[in-house]
This record gives C-alpha cells, sequence and structure tokens, in this order.
C-alpha cells in the first residue's frame, strides 16, 4: 500500500512512524514534511492547494492520503481528491466545519441533543459588553475561526476576556463567549465513517504552557494515555452521548463524517459535556496514543477512507501507558526565536515539528513546538520518567518544556467533580 501523509508536524511524524511499522505499507510519502521523517519521501507541495495535492497522489498512485492539519481539510483539499477518485483519510470541507466554525459544531451539537457549554456568538463590538456581563467570573473567549489551538482565552480577568474578544472581532472575526466547565478535560480520538464510530484510547492535552496551568493557552505542551481516573465506562459513554449522535446528525445534514473526530469534553457532575470538537488528529495526544496502537494503521486508516470501518476486527492496544513532552523554542507561544541549533534528537522517542536544516546541514529550530518526544512504559510513572530521561539529552538554546505532564494523575490528583 502507498500512503502520501500531508502535513509537517510532530502528529504527522507520528502518523508515519506507526504507518511504517504496517507491513502492508510499501512506500511512504509526505507533503510537505521536516527533516525528522525519514520514513517518508518528501515532497514540496502547496498542502491547502487541492489540485496540486491531487496531481501528487495521482502521480505517486497512491492507495491512500492522509490529511494531517486541519487547514487544508477546512479548505477542502479531501474533496478535491475524492472527486479524484482517491481514498482519503479526513472529512470533506462541508463536514470539516465541525472545527473550522465554532458556531456550526454548536448547531450540530443543540440538534443532536449533545452536552455542551451554554454559548452566545457575538460579531458585533457594540453587543460585547453586555454579552460579557452574561458570563464569568471564569470567562472562557473563543475565535469562531481557526486558530491553531491558540484561539481561546480562560480567565477571571473580565478585561483579559475584552482584549481577546475585541482583537478577534477587530480581525472579522466572530466571538464565542461559554459558560466554564470545571471537570478535568479528556481528548477522545474516534475513527468514523458515516454513522460507525470506534473510539481510540482517551488522553489528556496540556494547554498552558507552564507548569501547574500557569501562563498562556498553546497548541499543547505535552499529553498522557490513558486515564488512571476516568471512570469504567466512561469511553462508552462519551460514544453513545456525544460522537455516535454527532455523526448521525452529520449525516442527516448530508455532510457526512469520514476521517478523525476529536472530541474535547470536560467531565462534569452530570457526565461529559464537549468543550470543542476538531476535524483530525490531535497534537499532541496523536503522538502518545499512536504509541500504544497493535493493530496496523495503514489497514484501518484505508479501511475509513473506503467505507469499510465496520468491517474491521477491533482495535488491539498495548498495556502500559504513553507520555508526550513538548520541546517549545524560546518565547514560545509569543513570536518563537528560530534558527537555535538542536544536538540530541537523533533518538528513538524524538518526533519533529519545526525544524530545518540550515545552509551548514545543521538541525535548527524553526517554529514554536520544535519537537515532541514520547516515552512508554508499564504505567504513568514509568512512561513520565522515559520521556524526561530522553529529553534530557537534547539540548537547544533557550528551549523550554512543562516538567509536570501527567504527574497530577501519576499521584492521584485528578477527581471529577461532585
Amino acid at each position: 500500500m502507498r500512503i502520501l501523509v500531508i502535513g509537517s508536524g510532530a502528529r504527522e511524524h507520528a502518523l508515519l512512524v506507526a504507518l511504517a511499522a504496517d507491513p502492508a505499507v510499501t512506500e511512504l510519502h509526505v507533503a510537505p514534511g521536516n527533516p525528522g521523517m525519514v520514513q517518508a519521501t518528501a515532497h514540496d507541495v502547496p498542502v491547502t492547494d487541492g489540485a496540486a495535492v491531487t496531481t501528487l497522489a495521482r502521480g505517486l498512485e497512491v492507495d491512500l492520503v492522509v490529511i494531517g492539519p486541519e487547514v487544508p481539510l477546512v479548505a477542502g483539499v479531501g474533496d478535491a481528491l475524492r472527486a479524484a477518485g482517491v481514498p482519503v483519510f479526513g472529512p470533506g470541507k462541508e463536514a470539516a466545519r465541525i472545527e473550522g466554525s465554532k458556531a456550526f459544531a454548536k448547531d450540530v451539537m443543540a440538534a443532536a441533543g449533545v452536552r455542551t457549554a451554554r454559548a452566545e456568538v457575538v460579531d458585533s463590538p457594540a453587543e460585547l459588553d453586555e454579552a460579557l456581563d452574561r458570563f464569568g467570573p471564569t470567562w472562557v473567549v473563543k475565535d469562531d475561526g481557526l486558530a491553531a489551538g491558540k484561539g481561546v482565552v480562560v480567565t477571571t480577568d473580565r478585561a483579559a476576556a475584552r482584549a481577546h474578544a475585541s482583537a478577534c472581532l477587530d480581525d472579522g472575526h466572530p466571538v464565542l463567549l461559554e459558560s466554564f466547565l470545571d471537570g478535568p478535560e479528556v481528548s477522545l480520538f474516534c475513527l468514523v465513517d458515516g454513522e460507525t464510530v470506534v473510539p481510540l484510547l482517551p488522553a489528556q492535552d496540556h494547554k498552558r504552557v507552564g507548569d501547574d496551568d500557569r501562563g498562556p493557552n498553546t497548541g499543547g505542551m505535552g499529553a498522557y494515555t490513558p486515564l488512571p481516573w476516568l471512570p469504567e465506562g466512561m469511553v462508552e459513554r462519551i460514544v453513545t452521548e456525544v460522537c455516535e449522535p454527532v455523526a448521525r446528525e452529520m449525516v442527516a445534514r448530508g455532510c457526512p463524517f469520514s476521517g478523525l473526530l476529536y472530541a474535547g469534553l470536560a467531565i462534569t457532575s452530570e457526565g461529559p459535556e464537549v468543550v470543542e470538537f476538531n476535524c483530525r488528529f490531535g497534537d499532541p495526544e496523536t503522538q502518545a496514543v499512536l504509541a500504544l496502537l497493535e493493530s496496523p494503521l495503514g489497514e484501518t486508516l484505508h479501511a475509513v477512507a473506503t467505507g469499510r470501518l465496520a468491517e474491521l476486527p477491533p482495535l488491539v492496544w498495548r498495556d502500559g501507558a504513553a507520555v508526550t513532552v513538548v520541546l517549545a523554542a524560546e518565547n514560545y507561544p509569543a513570536t518563537p526565536r528560530r534558527g537555535d541549533v538542536i544536538d540530541g534528537a537523533e533518538q528513538p522517542g524524538v518526533l519533529h515539528a519545526g525544524t530545518a536544516r540550515d545552509a551548514d546541514g545543521r538541525l535548527v529550530s524553526a517554529g514554536g513546538r520544535v519537537l515532541s518526544v514520547v516515552g512508554t512504559g508499564a504505567d504513568l510513572a514509568e512512561a513520565r520518567a522515559e520521556a524526561y530521561r530522553i529529553l534530557g539529552g537534547i539540548e537547544l538554546g533557550g528551549g523550554h518544556y512543562r516538567t509536570d505532564i501527567g504527574r497530577a494523575a501519576e499521584e492521584g490528583r485528578i477527581s471529577i467533580p461532585g
């Protein structure tokens, strides 16, 4: 099986590593890729250009295209490929609105009867102050468009909430105000093929830049799986109460979902409530989840893309735990410093994201989240120790990372309200 992966981040690197382990996969390609993706042949193609991606896929005679990032999905690259008869893992443009528009996602959830935070869309600066008065004392303010995981502010400071909302409106984007959900968060990835839904392992992301959840939101500083504190049966409940109703509603609207539906949830005293949906594998959770997958990934994704998900046997997972820790560039999540030399990245468990080669061939930083390291072990403590051992062998001037990924769960400090 020949497969083309679209993207250049650690999520796509993790996908390539898992695909390379599938005996049915004979050839791997990536566009545009990064220097760490030695498993695949790289191609320089604009990933939001459906015609260019389709030309590449047909020229390579691939059996499957896996679209990693949300931007090409929302742009309709999957539709262009399907129109040319190329199997695609990833939803079409209309279905990708589940991530591309927070307002659309809320409408789908309302129609499907899915619990979520109370929300209000504000599209005019004149309406903003009165709307803010209807929320708080913790404000959740979201840019209605794509923002690479950084378009959300959660704060008890009304002025900070107003400033973020005003900035979104000034950029021409509506803003979504939401009530605050106070339960611990869970990321659940589900393979979806129309109305067929198959969950992967649940994970928990760490969004804030600093230890103990301090500082601004980022695209994600680390994640771990499984979740020792999650009640037995909760994954099945999320599938039944959230993911399956949303999948049915998408079918009813004439935009069936095909690909990976990412449900970001808070587990409250009333059960799971949706924080957000994404239309693709999440980063950094993917790195941890795929590290424990034993089922052949190529066969699995191809089945989704060709409408055969229901025919697959149950997924098989390794015992133990996996932890991902992100190494970020100096000044991230603001404007990151680029061009710093990276030493020690050529070792197992290291996945590249914001990296490049300089004129002398040295590996250097080229983005905010530079690398992800993945540790596995018999339990969360072992997996954390392994991830931080790997990270200790990497040098990046000004680089920073959280030291507490998965620590609260390891120490038994996460609980569900009520």
